[in-house]
């Protein structure tokens, strides 16, 4: 009996013991699960403690990596489960031509290490400068190697940032040499009958020596990190042409076909990398009635762009659009007209890239307003104002996982340059309540941006509106 009474005492411990470790176990378990609840459902008020920084969320939610942006349908998408990616970036289209000079050099590093730490994780410059002072492209095909140095230093240290490039390729306007020195070229060459600087859309001489520059710079191997540029994974996307505009032909079919056939090309050479145009967004003649007044005056729909008709051309991967109503509206649009102007065409840009397009990100790759400009409306503060606008439709759209990729500010200074200052400089040390501003959208767009890399294991385009993420309208797909 007293062997049996042991035995059941054993007996007893033993199931006490199992029951002991099936609880702590199930403790654990819990901890987890609430750890990863509380990280899919974080307030705005727990940002800063909780979510990663924006060199983590670039890199795919902290796991290190940082490959090619693609895209999903109406979104930018990074990694391997493929999760959305909204940016807050700045143009600094100055950044090769500052690299070359060694006594300058280090603006570039200054101007990234600002712009990181306010979040800004896509800068977009310029990988052209034809003709003039320290031209990239001396003439057609023949290059300054000091030049593409700097382009390559420029390149190296975005990546160091973590910050993603846009790089341009040429220019509609005369500045860094623009269309203009492409014909110019031509003309030196001989041939005839090139009646406007249009001809660099149709002229073959012209468009072969462009066709031979984008080569040259889709192939460029990086002399600091060694890479081809086709295949580095710091530039997100490559930009045809600043601001085209085609007025020789407002029918827009010579820019179409140009787009066309560049297209072509650049997907040739490099079909990993995005494309994007470089347009301002006007609406063109083949564009509804409703959508030509949204033009914000008389003479975009006559500018040989079309925001629609050239954003379906085959190869060209997201859509590009500018905010400008300080320069585009008609004289004496007041602040509050431009402030309305610029949140309708974001609006309007947005839908149509969803509807229209067909589900296609649209980036607003320049917004801005001058402060110094002669009869300029805005100032220091009503230009937060005007930038806190953009930021809001944007967000709006980010909310429901829309098509509102991202707005890129024109344009970010570091102090001591500010010699070329177009009148739009915002440089950042004397500016903090619009770093403020800037650093305050980064973080909700890390918000949304992190939350999809942590709990979205099926990708983000379904919001649940009841869910406790509403606040930031993070899109699980249930």
């Amino acid at each position: 009996m007293a062997r049996c009474k042991e035995r059941t005492r054993r007996e007893a411990s033993l199931l006490h013991l199992f029951f002991f470790i099936l609880g702590a176990l199930t403790a654990v378990f819990l901890l987890v699960s609430s750890e990863r609840w509380r990280r899919g459902h974080l307030t705005d008020d727990d940002d800063a403690a909780a979510v990663p920084s924006s060199s983590e969320v670039v890199d795919g939610g902290g796991g290190g990596e940082w490959g090619m942006v693609r895209t999903r349908s109406a979104q930018f998408v990074v990694g391997d489960g493929g999760r959305p990616l909204y940016v807050n970036g700045f143009n600094t289209y100055w950044l090769m031509v500052l690299a070359v000079d060694p006594s300058t050099r280090g603006k570039v590093t200054e101007v990234f290490q600002q712009a990181a730490a306010i979040g800004l994780t896509v800068c977009r410059t310029w990988a052209f400068n034809d003709g003039g002072w320290r031209a990239l492209q001396k003439s057609p095909s023949v290059y300054d190697e000091d030049v593409l140095k700097a382009l390559d230093f420029v390149v190296s240290e975005a990546r160091k940032h973590k910050i993603r490039l846009i790089l341009s390729l040429s220019n509609n306007w005369d500045d860094y040499g623009g269309k203009a020195q492409y014909v110019r070229w031509a003309k030196a060459a001989g041939v005839a009958n090139l009646t406007s600087d249009d001809a660099f859309f149709s002229d073959e001489t012209v468009k072969g020596y462009f066709k031979d520059h984008l080569t040259a710079m889709l192939t460029r191997v990086n002399t600091y990190t060694g890479v081809a540029y086709r295949d580095d994974t710091t530039i997100m996307a490559w930009e045809l042409i600043n601001e085209p505009r085609c007025a020789s032909d407002p029918t827009g079919n010579t820019l179409q076909a140009w787009i066309q056939e560049m297209a072509f090309h650049v997907k040739s050479v490099d079909p990993a990398h995005l494309l994007g145009i470089g347009s301002e967004g006007f609406y063109g003649p083949s564009s509804p009635p409703a959508r030509r007044r949204a033009n914000p005056n008389a003479d975009a729909v006559h500018t040989g762009t079309d925001f629609i008709r050239n954003h379906r051309i085959l190869g060209v991967d997201f859509a590009s659009v500018h905010v400008y109503p300080d320069t585009w509206l008609p004289a004496g649009a007041t602040k509050e007209d431009q402030v309305r102007f610029a949140t309708s065409w974001v609006e309007a840009h947005i839908a149509d890239a969803e509807g229209a397009l067909g589900g296609m990100p649209v980036l607003f790759t320049e917004f801005g307003v001058s402060t110094t400009k002669a009869g300029a409306a805005f100032d220091a503060t009503t230009r937060d104002a005007f930038i806190e606008a953009v930021y809001g439709a944007m967000l709006r759209s980010t909310r429901r996982g829309g098509g509102g990729a991202g707005a890129l500010l024109w344009q970010v200074f570091p102090e001591g340059t500010e010699y070329m200052d177009d009148g739009y400089a915002v440089v950042l040390p004397r500016a903090a309540a619009t770093a403020r501003i800037v650093a305050a959208h980064s973080r909700r767009l890390q918000t949304f941006n992190s939350r999809c890399a942590w709990s979205c294991r099926w990708g983000c385009n379904k919001w649940d509106p009841q869910g406790d993420d509403a606040d930031v309208g993070l899109h699980h797909e249930r």
